[in-house]
């Protein structure tokens, strides 16, 4: 891992915050990110990295290509896991972009995900495979490994089984050679971060009714240990997402309450 890359994430050892904006890899244009070189115009530039697929750098240079800019992060692997509208179950993974690539497209940082449980010992075997293959080129080139666990149909996993599989998965994440892990906030998230020997980020997941409850969710998160948050639709389908997005950064990087961000911040939703 280069660490000059891995400290600019955690600017003088600050808390992180990342936005992403890589949905459309997998679920086309969606509110919010029809044009996603506008979407990304509105990203404040507090905020310490954005997440994208290698594929939209050259389209979004404007956010990444001026000094104090965010750091550009980037998928390398395609999953089925994250194909929603299509109904798959399988939750197979294959490389997309590989870190050379990524790299000459602009890429600081990168992010692999990996799903277990899927039903076949083969498949979580191959997807170990994927991992551990890109995570190793990735670390060749000197880049940041973000390593994402995702469990397959999160939304029907009672809150204690949610739990036990991001408990068990991070850890095994860590071991496989993620620098840092992104993954769903739990009913016990202290024992994740706890057990894991890299920062542990906690992400966004499903859009919250309020900004409010958006930013309690990440007071929640880091009061629970996390290096540190990446949000996406939660960060950018408001009224002001840049806004939001300084709200945000004091609340997960200085403490600051939620209630008293979204007044400093004078943040209202529809």
């Amino acid at each position: 891992m280069n660490t000059i890359r891995f400290s600019r994430l955690f600017n003088k050892n600050e808390r992180t915050v990342i936005i992403a904006a890589d949905h459309g890899e997998f679920d086309g244009p969606i509110p919010g990110m029809i044009n996603l070189s506008e979407t990304v115009s509105k990203i404040d530039s507090v905020v310490d990295g954005i997440l994208l697929s290698p594929g939209m750098l050259p389209h979004c240079a404007q956010a990444f290509n001026y000094k104090g800019a965010p750091m550009a992060i980037v998928r390398l692997n395609w999953s089925t896991v994250y194909c929603f509208q299509w109904n798959y179950k399988d939750s197979v993974t294959v490389p997309a972009f590989s870190p050379k690539e990524a790299l000459r497209l602009g890429a600081d940082a990168v992010l692999v995900s990996l799903t277990l449980e899927t039903g076949s010992e083969a498949n979580d075997a191959h997807n170990v495979e994927v991992f551990r293959k890109l995570c190793s080129e990735a670390k060749e080139y000197g880049l940041p490994v973000v390593g994402e666990y995702y469990p397959a149909e999160p939304e029907k996993l009672s809150p204690d089984k949610l739990h036990n599989k991001v408990f068990v998965a991070a850890r095994i994440i860590s071991e496989l050679g993620a620098d840092l892990i992104k993954t769903f906030y739990t009913n016990n998230f202290k024992a994740v971060t706890e057990s894991c020997p890299v920062p542990v980020l906690g992400l966004g997941a499903e859009k919250k009714p309020t900004q409010l409850e958006a930013l309690q969710l990440a007071a929640d998160e880091v009061a629970d240990g996390a290096g540190g948050v990446v949000f996406g639709r939660n960060a950018i389908q408001v009224p002001d997402p840049a806004a939001f997005q300084r709200a945000l950064c004091d609340v997960v990087k200085w403490g600051l309450s939620p209630q008293y961000a979204v007044n400093k911040y004078n943040l209202q939703d529809n």
